[in-house]
């Protein structure tokens, strides 16, 4: 909850936000409107424009090539050839005419098509980084690249082929009846009249049995997407509990249920009447055109021809089963980008935010805290103050609210109650920036991007060689960084899977370093080094750290020990603060924590970790 000194900003931004959310609106108005937005954003609506004149052109020069057919074959029949070679002539033009424009209006929906998918990829993914890390902890990575993937190529095919057939099949309903009423017989038309209108209305009904179907078919794709993802990612520890079996089972099961939707799609094309009613319009209509004949009313190339109008119906019949489909799904996918994009973040930007380098002065006043969706309170009314260039130490036992503490300071998370002040300003006045990149974290759990050594270095500020260089041999990474294929230029695998715990922490540690930043937390940092080399680091981090407010969770009593302030967490808690000399004083729960560890006493203790 936002206090007095941030409601100023009345108008708040997201998270991340590089430019003007031009469709934010019309995703408030729903998956229609969203489409249609994009479709006809910019000069897009040209482009549709030209591919509407060129689909209708296209379908006027099918239909008049067959009028011309027709009238050939009566001039043939009829003895009067002095104008075949016209007819010929005509016939050849037209075709080439209608292979032009058709190219072109595949040039043409290719271009809308692959804009349509780069501009709703570009702001679904814009989205993504602009929401807050409490909506990416209730997420499903496999999921969310489902919908990135699958559901935003989905309104690629919306376009093409879905949209650019769909007005195809119009326009094709449509020309045959003009040419009917230009050369034939009115009454000609009454077959192919009936026949679209039964056409719409079984076409209106199959495409509502359809939609069900389809969410089932995104939903179902996205949810074995992430049991996929989800076991992969986690293999280590499904190979160590023997678990491929049980998992085996768990992706049948949902591939299972992405099978069974599909069947119950073949279920509904299989009912699909107007395959039928083009059937009865063929055999009437061609039927009416032989008692016409008879009559004396039209010629055996009329028949011929208006036969080959009535063919035309067969391309909107037969498209409309799948088409139909892909335009279901596209909008399936819609609604599950839509939904994730119009989930309101929890972290909201200032638009009037503070720019300005940080002293490093820092007050916790009666900070409570509770994650979202949640009722209990993971911190419960912490208050303490930190000069700049100290160093304050959490400890706690396991869930006693360390990291959360850390995380609130660069707002991954608001408080629930209360405030946190740098150089007595609300950090919710700040701008995320400005903030943000003036804290370094290192954590245990150090995550490195699938590329070189220099670039998971200088990730959050280009260095030169030098510079990071002299940052890693001060993180001890340089001499195994250097014993490497490719030296810095070495990729690290995802996730940094090619290196050791170890090795990834000092790569976090040298990042750190390299970024010099007036705020730096350590989240037990040093867990997955060996003790020589922790030596090394922690002689790095003194020199480093100098100047620099610090925040240090660990349970190292050799780190503890230099620190200016520390804090004793517990159950959320600050049941005890001030240095160690104090604490030991006068802290029981401190005592508990260092007194006995696997039953040595604090001077044995002190004396394996050189203090």
């Amino acid at each position: 909850m936002l206090k007095a000194n941030t409601k100023k900003n009345a108008i708040n931004q997201l998270e991340f936000s590089p430019e003007e959310d031009k469709f934010k609106v019309y995703r408030e108005k729903g998956v229609n409107n969203w489409i249609i937005a994009h479709i006809l954003k910019g000069s897009n609506k040209l482009i549709l424009i030209l591919m509407i004149i060129l689909i209708i052109g296209r379908s006027l020069l099918t239909s008049g090539n067959v009028v011309i057919t027709g009238a050939a074959i009566s001039e043939f029949i009829s003895g009067n050839t002095a104008n075949l070679g016209y007819y010929v002539l005509v016939i050849l033009l037209l075709g080439i005419a209608t292979a032009v424009t058709q190219i072109l209006n595949i040039y043409f929906r290719e271009v809308l098509a692959q804009r349509m998918e780069r501009d709703t990829r570009r702001e679904f993914y814009t989205s993504l980084l602009g929401k807050s890390q409490s909506f990416h902890d209730l997420q499903r990575i496999g999921d969310i690249m489902a919908r990135t993937t699958n559901d935003v190529r989905m309104l690629n095919f919306l376009i093409s082929p879905a949209v650019s057939l769909i007005i195809v099949a119009a326009t094709t309903l449509v020309t045959p009846i003009i040419y009917i009423i230009l050369y034939y017989p009115i009454e000609l038309i009454l077959t192919p009249i009936i026949f679209n209108v039964l056409f719409i209305i079984t076409l209106r009904a199959y495409s509502n049995r359809l939609a069900p179907v389809t969410g089932t078919l995104r939903m179902e794709f996205g949810l074995m997407n992430a049991n996929l993802t989800e076991s992969l990612e986690g293999i280590e520890v499904v190979k160590g509990s023997t678990q491929e079996q049980f998992e085996l089972k768990k992706y049948l099961l949902n591939a299972k249920k992405y099978r069974d939707a599909f069947i119950e799609q073949g279920y509904i094309q299989a009912k699909y009447l107007p395959i039928l009613f083009l059937a009865l319009a063929m055999s009437a209509g061609f039927t009416h055109s032989i008692i016409l004949f008879l009559n004396g009313e039209i010629n055996i190339g009329q028949i011929i021809s208006y036969s080959g109008l009535l063919t035309q119906l067969s391309f909107p019949t037969y498209i409309s089963i799948w088409v139909f489909i892909i335009v279901k799904l596209a909008k399936a996918g819609a609604e599950r980008l839509i939904e994730l994009m119009n989930q309101e973040t929890e972290i909201m930007e200032p638009i009037e935010g503070i720019t300005k380098k940080i002293n490093g002065n820092i007050e916790f006043k009666n900070v409570s805290f509770k994650y979202p969706n949640t009722e209990k309170l993971v911190l419960k009314n912490i208050s303490f103050e930190l000069k700049s260039g100290q160093t304050v130490a959490i400890v706690g036992t396991t869930g006693s609210g360390k990291s959360t503490l850390t995380k609130l300071l660069s707002r991954l998370y608001d408080v629930s109650e209360g405030k946190i002040l740098i150089d007595d300003i609300d950090i919710r006045d700040y701008t995320l920036k400005s903030l943000r990149t003036q804290i370094s974290y290192i954590e245990q759990d150090i995550f490195l991007f699938s590329t070189s050594v220099l670039e998971n270095i200088s990730f959050g500020r280009a260095g030169s060689m030098e510079e990071v260089v002299q940052v890693s041999k001060q993180a001890q990474a340089h001499e195994f960084v250097t014993a490497l294929p490719n030296s810095y230029e070495s990729e690290v695998g995802e996730r940094g899977v090619q290196l050791s715990g170890g090795e990834k922490q000092r790569i976090a540690i040298a990042r750190s370093f390299l970024t010099d930043t007036p705020l730096l937390v350590l989240d037990d940092s040093t867990s997955a080094i060996d003790s020589d080399t922790e030596d090394k680091i922690q002689r790095a981090i003194n020199i480093v750290r100098r100047g620099r407010t610090t925040f240090l969770v660990t349970h190292r009593l050799s780190q503890i020990r230099w620190a200016d302030l520390i804090l004793v967490l517990k159950s959320g808690r600050l049941v005890a603060k001030g240095t160690h000399e104090e604490l030991m004083e006068i802290s029981p729960e401190y005592k508990k924590i260092f007194v006995k560890k696997f039953d040595l006493q604090v001077t044995t203790q002190c004396e394996e970790e050189g203090v």
